[in-house]
């Protein structure tokens, strides 16, 4: 099974891709997709479309995992980052990948033991799962370690792998 993690974002959403064979993960690839600020919104979306379609294409996950939305005080800001997420959800359903959705605090729990671990926190035990990935992450942004772990929180979940 090879799976990738979105940690969703209008200015920049986080990637990551691993295999899963039976206990065993193994890191493929990771990054962050970018898009320019200055384009009016509806290019920045589809500039999330496409770079992730071009992704899946290239590393050919089976599964999806996506962060769900969280509310934040200014409702503008909730808004757009839920456009963001549906445009990379469409895009996962379009690849026709199966899409498993977590909430941040569980993927944190799931990782470090913790609901509350901040960003360092899930980077390092990212890198200490996926021994692999240190190298692509000390170059990446932490958007990357999220996805990271979201791939690996659906790993953890999908039904027992013998």
């Amino acid at each position: 099974m090879r799976i990738i993690g979105i940690d969703p974002g209008l200015v920049s959403a986080g990637w990551g891709v691993i295999d899963v064979r039976g206990p065993s993960l193994g890191f493929v690839a990771c990054g962050t997709i970018t898009p320019k600020k200055d384009l009016p919104l509806s290019q920045r979306l589809l500039t999330l479309h496409h770079e992730l379609a071009a992704i899946i294409a290239q590393h050919q996950p089976t599964h999806g995992a996506l962060e769900e939305t969280f509310v934040t005080a200014n409702g503008s800001s909730t808004l757009k980052l839920g456009q963001a997420r549906g445009a990379l959800l469409v895009t996962l359903a379009a690849a026709g990948l199966p899409v498993s959705e977590f909430a941040a605090k569980l993927v944190k729990k799931a990782l470090v033991g913790t609901g509350t671990a901040d960003k360092h926190q899930i980077s390092q035990m990212v890198g200490v799962l996926l021994p692999a990935s240190r190298d692509a992450l000390a170059a990446c942004r932490h958007d990357a370690a999220d996805a990271l772990a979201l791939a690996i929180c659906a790993a953890n979940h999908q039904t027992p792998r013998l």
